[in-house]
């Protein structure tokens, strides 16, 4: 069967995905998540990427990029997979394919779902069961968003930037965001609605009218060997 064509656009902001071989466990130690995103960073300056958000599962990645130019986006993750699979394969004697297949991309608008999309990468630990919240987990990028925490990884996004006049207003905006994400979860898990609820950032309601098809699409990514 024919591969599909991916959709790459110059100044597109993209929701990447790459999976271990069959489900199979990628990152054992930090030392492996740490060589990672340090490739991650050679290849985001050498491409000229942004990386607006991450998270590092045990058998799988998670980012969301802007290219400036769509051909880039194919070369840069070309790269930083091979280059971390010939580190796996020297630091753990591994012979075979380390991630299945190609990654997936998925173009997302910018300005009206960037940060939805951003809470549903940073709570994939606590959707997989590894933490109770997404704080308790050092390998996403939710901690420069929340809590301030220095990262040169990451380019702090526009929308991120309308939440407050200052920085902390803009952190304690972004936390409600997540708490808020966090509390639909236990309502759609447990069939419950709670009587009180935190809402999202007060100027990011562009993202709670986005229309359904971009709500849904995380679901393209979302599958239970995903969350391990």
């Amino acid at each position: 069967m024919p591969r599909t064509a991916r959709l790459i656009v110059d100044g597109g902001t993209y929701h990447v995905l790459t999976r271990g071989n069959n489900g199979q466990t990628v990152f054992h130690e930090d030392a492996d998540r740490q060589r990672y995103l340090q490739l991650l960073s050679t290849y985001a300056r050498a491409h000229g990427l942004k990386v607006y958000h991450f998270a590092l599962m045990p058998n799988h990645v998670h980012l969301v990029l802007e290219t400036p130019f769509g051909e880039v986006l194919s070369k840069a993750m070309l790269g930083l997979n091979l280059t971390y699979a010939l580190f796996y394969q020297r630091r753990y004697g591994y012979h075979g394919h380390l991630w299945q297949g190609r990654f997936k991309s998925l173009l997302i608008d910018r300005d009206s779902y960037l940060l939805e999309c951003g809470r549903y990468v940073e709570l994939n630990p606590v959707r997989a069961g590894l933490v109770r919240h997404p704080g308790d987990y050092a390998w996403t990028s939710y901690r420069v968003y929340a809590e301030g925490s220095d990262n040169p990884l990451i380019a702090l996004h526009p929308l991120y930037e309308t939440l407050g006049v200052t920085a902390r207003e803009r952190q304690r905006a972004y936390d409600r965001f997540i708490e808020d994400g966090m509390q639909r979860r236990l309502e759609e898990r447990f069939g419950f609605r709670a009587l009180k609820r935190r809402g999202r950032p007060r100027k990011a309601e562009a993202v709670a009218s986005a229309g359904p098809e971009n709500r849904n699409v995380p679901n393209l990514f979302d599958r239970g060997s995903d969350e391990k």
